[in-house]
């Protein structure tokens, strides 16, 4: 069965481009951002970890960490982060997982048989520090993703974690949130101390309450 959210994510300790990689002990108390690959040596992917190498610290400020898969082995992973660096213009940074069993993509559901049964397609994975899963996106395999969704939605959960709100169409961090169902007007009010405002009575707004 495919993973759904909530789901506490399979642990598996797999070679990578940095070595024996046992993933629950790597990634301890962060965020994890785990994200597959067709292959390696593909355009697509060549600009997408170069993307993520340099957003890197911009995940670190969100106390996650980053890594990637593909089903070659790490030896071929260390030759393509070498095209990587040079032709994006940054140092890949993160380990990329050398999965040539399958055994991860499989646990995953990152290989769809009907799209290509030989590669895995272009999954994200959001996971928190519990092992939860808290965001999943599949693109196909011609279709490059967009990181700066990623760390939205990051900000998004980790705001909604802590606060009784949610993010509407198109947030981005220090934008109005709305106020959840589950408390009334007036309990928002003594909550949310900046304001309320009441758009319809259930649609909520008051702005970001931890900026």
């Amino acid at each position: 069965m495919a993973l759904q959210l909530g789901d506490t994510v399979p642990n598996f300790t797999q070679q990578s481009s940095e070595g024996e990689i046992n993933f629950y002990d790597w990634a301890g108390d962060s965020w994890v951002v785990f994200f597959s690959h067709p292959a390696d040596y593909t355009p697509v992917c060549t600009t997408e970890l170069g993307e993520v190498a340099k957003l890197k610290s911009e995940f670190e400020k969100r106390n996650a960490k980053v890594i990637a898969l593909s089903v070659d082995d790490a030896d071929s992973h260390k030759g393509w982060i070498n095209d990587i660096n040079e032709t994006q213009n940054t140092t890949v940074n993160y380990p990329i997982i050398a999965d040539a069993d399958k055994s991860v993509s499989e646990a995953y559901g990152m290989i769809h048989p009907n799209a290509n049964a030989k590669v895995t397609v272009r999954t994200v994975f959001v996971i928190d520090p519990d092992k939860k899963l808290r965001l999943t996106i599949t693109y196909p395999p011609s279709t490059g993703r967009n990181f700066e969704e990623i760390l939205r939605v990051i900000d998004s959960l980790q705001l909604t974690d802590n606060y009784s709100v949610a993010t509407p169409v198109n947030w981005k961090e220090g934008e109005d949130v709305v106020v959840v169902p589950s408390i009334s007007t007036e309990e928002a009010k003594q909550k949310f101390p900046k304001g309320v405002t009441e758009v319809k009575p259930y649609l909520r707004m008051t702005p970001q309450p931890n900026k």
